[in-house]
C-alpha cells in the first residue's frame, strides 16, 4: 500500500510523541516536511528526528503531494490552519483543543466536513490499554446500569509553567485547567458515561498560582439516565496525582486511576489492568509514553484508509469542548 505523505506544522512540546509515533509507523507514512515558524525551532527538531524541516508553513500547506497535515500549533492558530488545510484537500490531525472558542471549533469541524476530508483530534487518553478495556466492560453491560460516576483530575503545574508567554491565556489557549489539562480526562469520561448535563459548577484561580484563567473547577452533573456525578479538576494539587474516573454500576464498580484499572463485581470477582510508568500529572508535562499517541495515530490512518471517522473525530472533540463550556458557563466564570 502506498504510504501516506504527511506534513507536520508546529514543532513545540506537543510534537515529540507524534514524531516518535510517526517513526514507528514509517511503513505507513512518509513525513515530507516538518515546519516551524522559526528556523531555530526547526533546527532543534532536526537534531532529534530524521525528518526534512522548513520554516515555510505556507509551502507545506500548499504542497499538492502531501495527503495529511499534523497541526500541533497553539490553539488560537487552529481555525486558520485547519481551514486552509481543508481548502487544500488535506486530511488533518489536530492537537487538542479544536480552538479557543466553540464558534471557532465548530468552524473547523464544518470546514473539514465540507471538504470531505478526515479530521482527528489528539485526545490520546482514550487509547490507553486500561481505558480500552474499561470501554469494553461498560459497553458490554458488565457493570450493569450506571448509578453514579466521578471524574477527578488532581494535577500540578508550578508557577514557572504559567509564566511562559501565552500559557493558559484566553487569547492563545482559550482557558485554563479544563481546556488545557483536564480536557483529556473529561473527553475520556464523557466517552465512557455518555451524555452529561451540568447542574451546578464553580471555577476559580486559587492562591497557588498567578494566572489569567482557572486552575480549579468543579461541577455537579447528571448523566443521560439521570444518575448523579461529580467532575473536579485542578493544577494546584502539589505534587500532582493520578487522574481518576470511578463508575458505580448495579453489577459492580470500576476505578480508573491514571493508566491502572480495577473492577470489582458484586459476585466477588475482580479484574485488574496495570500500567507501569508516569502519566504526565506533575511538573513534567510530557512525562508519559508515546504508545497512546501511536494507537490514536494508527486509528487516524485506518480511518483515512477505510473512509470512516476516527474514534476521536472533530464532532467527538467538539462535544468534550462543549462540556467544558457548560461547566464554565454554569460557574459564571470569566477570566481575570
Amino acid at each position: 500500500m502506498k504510504r501516506l505523505r504527511v506534513g507536520i506544522i508546529g514543532l513545540g512540546n506537543a510534537v515529540e510523541p507524534h514524531a516518535k509515533s510517526l517513526l514507528d509507523l514509517s511503513d505507513r507514512v512518509e513525513v515530507v516536511a516538518a515546519a516551524a515558524r522559526t528556523a531555530e525551532r526547526a533546527r532543534a527538531f532536526a537534531a532529534r528526528f530524521p525528518f526534512p524541516t522548513t520554516s515555510d508553513i505556507d509551502a507545506v500547506i500548499a504542497d499538492p503531494s502531501i495527503d495529511a497535515l499534523w497541526i500541533l500549533t497553539p490553539p488560537n492558530s487552529h481555525v486558520e490552519l485547519a481551514s486552509r488545510a481543508a481548502a487544500a484537500g488535506k486530511h488533518v490531525l489536530l492537537e487538542k483543543p479544536l480552538d479557543i472558542t466553540l464558534e471557532r471549533a465548530r468552524a473547523i469541524v464544518a470546514a473539514m466536513r465540507q471538504a470531505k476530508r478526515t479530521l482527528g483530534v489528539t485526545l490520546q487518553h482514550r487509547f490507553r490499554p486500561a481505558t480500552l478495556r474499561l470501554k469494553e466492560i461498560v459497553r458490554s453491560g458488565a457493570l450493569g446500569e450506571i448509578g453514579a460516576a466521578t471524574c477527578i483530575v488532581p494535577w500540578w503545574r508550578p508557577q514557572s509553567y504559567y509564566d511562559q508567554p501565552g500559557r493558559c491565556t484566553m487569547a492563545r489557549d482559550g482557558g485554563g485547567v479544563l481546556m488545557t489539562q483536564a480536557i483529556h480526562t473529561l473527553d475520556l469520561f464523557r466517552s465512557l458515561v455518555g451524555d452529561i448535563t451540568v447542574t451546578a459548577a464553580t471555577a476559580a484561580t486559587t492562591k497557588v498560582h498567578r494566572m489569567e484563567t482557572e486552575d480549579f473547577a468543579a461541577a455537579l452533573i447528571r448523566l443521560g439516565n439521570g444518575a448523579p456525578g461529580i467532575i473536579q479538576a485542578t493544577t494546584a494539587a502539589y505534587p500532582g496525582g493520578e487522574e481518576r474516573i470511578e463508575i458505580m454500576g448495579t453489577k459492580g464498580t470500576a476505578w480508573l486511576a491514571g493508566g491502572n484499572l480495577k473492577v470489582a463485581y458484586l459476585d466477588g470477582s475482580e479484574e485488574i489492568v496495570r500500567q507501569e510508568g508516569p502519566t504526565g500529572g506533575g511538573a513534567n508535562v510530557m512525562d508519559f509514553p508515546h504508545d497512546w499517541h501511536l494507537n490514536l495515530i494508527t486509528d487516524f490512518l485506518d480511518a483515512i484508509r477505510d473512509g470512516r471517522d476516527p474514534i476521536v473525530s472533530g464532532e467527538e472533540a467538539l462535544k468534550s469542548q462543549e462540556l467544558i463550556g457548560a461547566i464554565l458557563a454554569k460557574a459564571g466564570w470569566s477570566a481575570r
